[in-house]
């Protein structure tokens, strides 16, 4: 649909971000791709990662751990993030009162959004409990 070539290397690396339905780093793509044609090197994740990126079928993320994250992008639909400080754990939300009240903050600055990223940092319950 998006006029890219279409490789087996690609496909298979589209299918793991895909399948695998969370946020995962480079390494563990190529630790998955390998599985399915262990042909794939680092270079083609990098490459196919960024032609995905590039063509918004797959979001890049930097969270708060220094380690660059992909997710497959969906556009049909939004989410938010939660990321545990102590264990990386990473929730996804969604609060259509966030949503809202963005837009109101928005239009009352007189912006007219075209996209956000909105992450909440903490200690998720099980490292609550580890520090207790």
């Amino acid at each position: 649909e998006r006029g890219l070539r279409q490789t087996q290397q690609r496909e298979t690396i589209a299918r793991v971000v895909l399948q695998e339905r969370r946020h995962l780093s480079v390494e563990e793509i190529y630790l998955k791709a390998q599985e399915l044609d262990p042909r794939i090197g680092h270079s083609t994740i990098y490459r196919t990662l960024k032609i995905l990126t590039d063509a918004d079928i797959v979001h890049e993320h930097h969270f708060n751990a220094g380690v660059t994250r992909f997710e497959f992008t969906n556009p049909a639909t939004h989410h938010d993030h939660i990321i545990c400080t102590g264990c990386r754990t990473i929730v996804e939300f969604e609060c259509t009162e966030i949503e809202d009240l963005q837009d109101q903050i928005a239009q009352t600055h007189g912006f007219r959004l075209s996209h956000h990223t909105h992450e909440l940092y903490g200690l998720c319950t099980s490292c609550q409990s580890e520090t207790s």
